[in-house]
């Protein structure tokens, strides 16, 4: 009989444990390096907040100018207070403008009252659409379609404006569109989210893939693990993270 509390005793730890993992602020640094004119131009990239509050520390240990906050879809879920996403928002614009990429959770809230938190708060909304990224000596576009989970992604309009010799970000919240775009359309960089790496791993088992980063001769990926969780507030084998991207332009 000593094995029934024995084991309660174990899974209750392992809840534990979860819980804590899933809390964690990880900040993950990345360095890319593009052609260009000589310069450095910081994004911090986060995805999947869903119904997290981002915390005040972790965004006051960010000591690095940054130039542009990236949200990759996402930002809330139904279960999101108002309150907190503009909370979030305000948060994150004391780094820098912020640009908003549609995620499949976030219409949840209600599109209209989305959008005003934006309106209210400055940030702008990319979707399916490219922006120049601004101050820079270099022409360097975000690009990003809307929810890529559904019908409302087109890439097409996402790199209409964007032109053979251009530096190009493209954002798209579900990865798996990513290869799909590769085929008609070059970026230098593509971010995306989504898949929280699994969320809940046991080795190298989960639903989903881990998130990565990968550089290869023509492009870098960067899929993040996403910061907040769904449907349970626990993670395992997946760390919550962010990101600070360093674009490094040399000839």
């Amino acid at each position: 009989m000593k094995v029934i509390p024995a084991a309660l005793t174990l899974g209750a730890g392992l809840l534990c444990w979860m819980w804590k993992e899933a809390h964690e602020n990880n900040v993950r640094y990345h360095e890319i390096s593009l052609k260009g004119e000589k310069e450095r131009y910081t994004l911090f990239f986060i995805s999947d907040i869903h119904t997290r509050k981002i915390s005040e520390k972790m965004i006051r240990n960010i000591h690095k100018s940054v130039q542009g906050v990236i949200i990759g879809g996402d930002l809330c879920d139904l279960r999101t207070p108002i309150s907190n996403i503009y909370r979030n928002i305000r948060l994150l614009k004391t780094l820098g403008p912020v640009y908003f990429i549609w995620g499949n959770n976030d219409r949840e809230v209600g599109e209209e009252r989305l959008r005003k938190v934006f309106a209210d708060t400055g940030v702008t909304v990319v979707e399916n659409d490219a922006v120049l990224l601004p101050d820079m000596r270099n022409r360097c576009w975000l690009s990003a379609v809307d929810d890529s989970s559904s019908r409302k992604s087109d890439p097409n309009k996402a790199f209409a404006k964007c032109q053979e010799g251009d530096s190009v970000i493209f954002v798209s919240h579900n990865p798996a569109l990513i290869p799909k775009v590769t085929k008609n359309f070059h970026a230098d960089v593509y971010l995306a989210g989504h898949l929280h790496g699994g969320q809940i791993r046991f080795g190298p088992f989960g639903l989903h893939q881990r998130g990565s980063f990968s550089i290869d001769e023509n492009s870098a990926t960067l899929i993040s693990n996403g910061y907040g969780t769904t449907l349970v507030p626990l993670r395992l084998g997946a760390k919550p993270e962010c990101h600070i991207i360093d674009l490094n332009f040399q000839q």
